[in-house]
């Protein structure tokens, strides 16, 4: 972590680029985009202006946002989040939510406004550097200072390195095995390099969300099995130190067609307590990766057929104070999930009073969007009957 010694001035931001980020990397060097895009929408109106300043104090605060590549490392320094003033008619397909951020030279993050009858905030951040939770913490530093308190910030340098240590005696994972491809579920034919964001709201704000969306996405496995990855926030061995990091490992689980979402949340559990986040971390990326051992071999995924085929991340509560100002009133909070070389589809969840705010990515293909909503249909379904079985997690 950044230390300093009485009487002498910070050293500056600089980290490792860890095993976790440079997978990352690898998966950027195929073309796909690794970008993380956050979404809030509300009522009322956000100052350019004021946004422009609170952006530049939130990332003094957390240097992470300000990263660029150096060899091996990143360092702080780069240019800061720039504003970008989007008119209210902006959809998803606008060229601003389709194009990639430079991590060699910057910026590694942007924000869009849009101003209108519905206002969208749209906080854009390369997933080489950062992650969902790091990116939210940086958001809610930058509503801190719209409503005149200090940012709390995140300084630490700490890397997965760090977790991998306070996780303590880890249970060796299971030998890496090849995933061979499965055949894909959303629509058919040639997919376009762009992605397809699907939006529902459900009301409903049941627990084990991860569990009951895959049980969905289960039930339209066109073989008799699937495969699901649930990404795994390793700040949850060492929840004091606020790192903005990428520090989102991952679980490898089975899907059987037309599963049970409680053998898939005792299954997820059951992977949580053995620790299998950090275990994965000991592998050799580049040669035990169940996905692809090498750039040639992420290139020739051909959009047919995908190693995995679902990535269920849920977000978890979202607090809609935190991203409330005296002009400017919170009603949504969602993200435009990114493609993965390997993965078919993409789909996060946040759980927002009492409704779960769901969110589908995948390829635009012929009968993508009809097949994406027949699932969201299955999930909201899911949700439903959860939350008439009994009360909300809180």
């Amino acid at each position: 972590m950044t230390t300093t010694t009485a009487g002498a001035p910070p050293r500056p931001y600089t980290r490792r680029i860890s095993p976790i980020e440079r997978g990352y990397l690898n998966a950027a060097a195929t073309g796909t985009p690794q970008l993380i895009q956050m979404v809030v929408e509300g009522e009322g109106h956000i100052d350019p202006d004021a946004l422009r300043d609170a952006v530049r104090v939130a990332s003094l605060a957390s240097p992470g946002v300000t990263v660029r590549r150096r060899g091996a490392v990143w360092r702080a320094g780069g240019p800061l989040p720039p504003i970008v003033e989007l008119p209210p008619s902006a959809g998803f397909d606008s060229p601003f939510h389709l194009r990639d951020l430079d991590v060699v030279t910057g910026p590694v993050c942007e924000v869009g406004l849009a101003n209108g009858p519905v206002t969208r905030l749209v906080v854009r951040a390369s997933h080489i550097v950062t992650d969902g939770r790091g990116l939210r913490q940086w958001t809610a530093d930058v509503f801190r200072v719209l409503r005149g308190e200090d940012p709390v910030g995140a300084a630490s340098t700490a890397d997965d390195a760090h977790f991998r240590t306070a996780a303590g005696k880890v249970p060796s994972p299971p030998p890496a095995v090849r995933l061979e491809g499965l055949p894909a579920v959303l629509g058919e034919g040639p997919a376009a390099g762009t992605p397809l964001w699907i939006r529902r709201r459900v009301k409903a704000c049941p627990s084990a969300v991860t569990a009951r969306v895959a049980a969905a996405v289960s039930r339209r496995l066109p073989a008799a099995s699937g495969r699901l990855i649930v990404p795994v926030d390793l700040r949850r061995h060492d929840p004091g130190v606020r790192s903005s990091a990428n520090l989102t490992s991952q679980v490898v689980l089975d899907l059987r067609r037309d599963d049970e979402w409680k053998r898939l949340h005792s299954q997820i559990v059951g992977a949580l307590l053995r620790k299998r986040d950090v275990a994965v971390l000991e592998r050799d990326f580049l040669r035990s990766n169940p996905f692809a051992n090498s750039l040639r071999e992420a290139q020739n995924l051909d959009g047919t057929r995908f190693p995995c085929t679902a990535i269920v991340s849920d977000h978890g509560r979202v607090d809609t104070d935190d991203h409330r100002t005296p002009g400017f009133t919170p009603t949504g909070f969602f993200t435009l999930p990114m493609l993965v070389p390997y993965a078919e589809m993409f789909l996060s969840a946040f759980r927002i009073g009492d409704e779960t705010e769901l969110t589908l990515a995948c390829r635009d293909r012929p009968g993508a969007r009809a097949a994406g909503e027949a699932l969201l249909d299955d999930a909201e379904n899911e949700l439903l009957a959860a939350d008439r079985s009994g009360p909300p997690a809180r």
